[in-house]
């Protein structure tokens, strides 16, 4: 199955989402070329002892967000693989339902920039993200 066709049935409750997006209830809301909508329902199970979402939740939506939007710009055949993500947080989350925004910022034959903000409940900016993320092709991209 194309990855574009798989990330449609995630949108429409077709094909679960990855485990670890599972777990942490993270969605794929939409997408188009190069871009993903992701959101999160944060609640007390995201939270750190101070009461706030803790940081790596955080991260893991941004990253699940920027690896769906680069996904977008894989042909047949192609996988990826994150060399780098970075994350800067901008404010405290505590609950309500977050939104990641990921853009492909860059795109060449083999290496790609990715960018995300990450949104609270009301819209404000909480954190923002970028990651380099690398096409797999041939044997690289084999069982993956």
């Amino acid at each position: 199955m194309r990855l574009r066709d798989a990330m449609e049935k995630v949108v429409r409750g077709e094909l679960p989402a990855p485990p670890v997006a599972t777990l942490l209830g993270i969605s794929l809301a939409s997408f188009k070329d190069g871009e993903a909508v992701v959101t999160l329902a944060a609640g007390d199970s995201h939270t750190n002892p101070m009461g706030t979402v803790q940081g790596g939740v955080l991260a893991a939506l941004a990253d699940g967000a920027m690896g769906w939007a680069y996904m977008t710009t894989l042909g047949d055949g192609e996988t990826y693989t994150t060399l780098e993500m970075k994350i800067n947080f901008l404010r405290p989350v505590w609950k309500g339902t977050l939104t990641a925004i990921a853009r492909l910022k860059k795109g060449g034959k083999t290496v790609g920039l990715v960018e995300c903000d990450v949104a609270d409940a009301e819209g404000n900016l909480a954190a923002y993200a970028v990651s380099t993320q690398m096409t797999l092709r041939g044997a690289q991209a084999a069982g993956r």
